[in-house]
This record gives structure tokens, sequence and C-alpha cells, in this order.
């Protein structure tokens, strides 16, 4: 039976590999928290805040996020790919997901703002209809994706290739369909 914990703020803890393990909090607020050296076994986070918090490369398999903000947190290396896809919903506003795993992931309810997405692997996604706000894309992985509808119009550095991604009615900004043509090695001026 997980230990629920309701409306309660943490400041600077430094987690443990079990720490958080058969966990559920809800209403919960993080701040400055280091989550790296965890290995989260049954936890969700329901309507919880996360700032400035350090996950990189912990191991979330299995989490549950249900309504979670994240600012200013770093998620370097950490697979998203085995988290319970029921009702999961993220947010992130200016974090760092460099080399991050959303791996066939339904992000439809999830949004990107000013962060680094630098060879976040979206394989297999579903991206349809969201907005990814002023975010760097460098080197991202869309191949088999459904962007459908998606907003890239802010962001800078994608390459997707339209002939391996749904891109119908995706929006992209004239400066940056140079990186749905990259895959064709075509020179543009």
């Amino acid at each position: 039976m997980a230990e629920y914990i309701l409306d309660k703020e943490f400041n600077e803890v430094i987690y443990n590999r079990t720490d958080l393990n058969h966990k559920e909090f809800e209403c919960c607020t993080f701040n400055k928290c280091d989550f790296s050296a965890c290995n989260f076994i049954d936890c969700t986070f329901i309507d919880c805040q996360f700032n400035e918090c350090n996950f990189n490369q912990a191991q979330i398999n299995h989490t549950k996020f249900r309504t979670v903000y994240f600012d200013k947190c770093e998620f370097r290396e950490v697979n998203f790919a085995m988290c319970d896809a029921s009702i999961f919903e993220i947010h992130f506003k200016d974090c760092i997901l460099d080399f991050a795993k959303m791996y066939a992931l339904k992000l439809k309810q999830c949004t990107f703002v000013n962060s680094s997405l630098i060879a976040v692997d979206f394989m297999k996604a579903d991206v349809s209809g969201l907005d990814f706000i002023n975010c760097n894309l460098y080197r991202a992985e869309f191949d088999q994706a459904n962007a459908q509808k998606a907003d890239f119009r802010s962001s800078s550095n994608y390459a997707i290739n339209p002939e391996k991604t749904k891109i119908k009615k995706a929006i992209f900004s004239l400066q940056g369909v140079k990186g749905l043509l990259q895959h064709h090695e075509l020179f543009i001026e």
C-alpha cells in the first residue's frame, strides 16, 4: 500500500535511491530538490509542482505523472517512456531535457516552453496539436511520430523528415522550413 502525502512543501531535499518508493504525492511542491539518485518504484504525483529540481539520470520507470508542472528543472538522460501512460500530463517551462526519451508516449496534454530538448527521442510519440514554444530541438528525433497540427513556429534547430513523420497541418516558420528539407540534402540560400 502506497503512503499518501497531501499538500506538503519540500525544500532542498536530496533524495536517496528508495526514498520515494511506494508513495503518492498530491498537491505537493518540491523546491530545489535533488532526485538524481532516485529509482522511483510505484510512485505517483498528482497536481504537483517542481521548481529548480534535479532529475538528471533518475530512473522514473512506472511513475505516474498526473497534471504535474516542472519549472527550471533538469532531466538529462531521463527515460519517460516507461511512465504510466494513463492520465499522463506533464508541463515543462525553462527546463533542460537533453537526451531524454519520450518514445511512444501520448504527449497531447503536455507543454514544452522555453526548454532545451536536444536529442530528445520523440520516436513514435503523439505530439499532435502540441505547441513547442521557443524550444531548442537540435537533433530531436521524430521518426514515426504523429506531429499533426503541432506548432513549431517559435522553436529552432529541428530536423523532421516528412516522409517518416505525420506532419499534416503542422505549423512551421519560414526560417524553420530548412529543417524539413534537411533529409533531402537540399541547399536553401
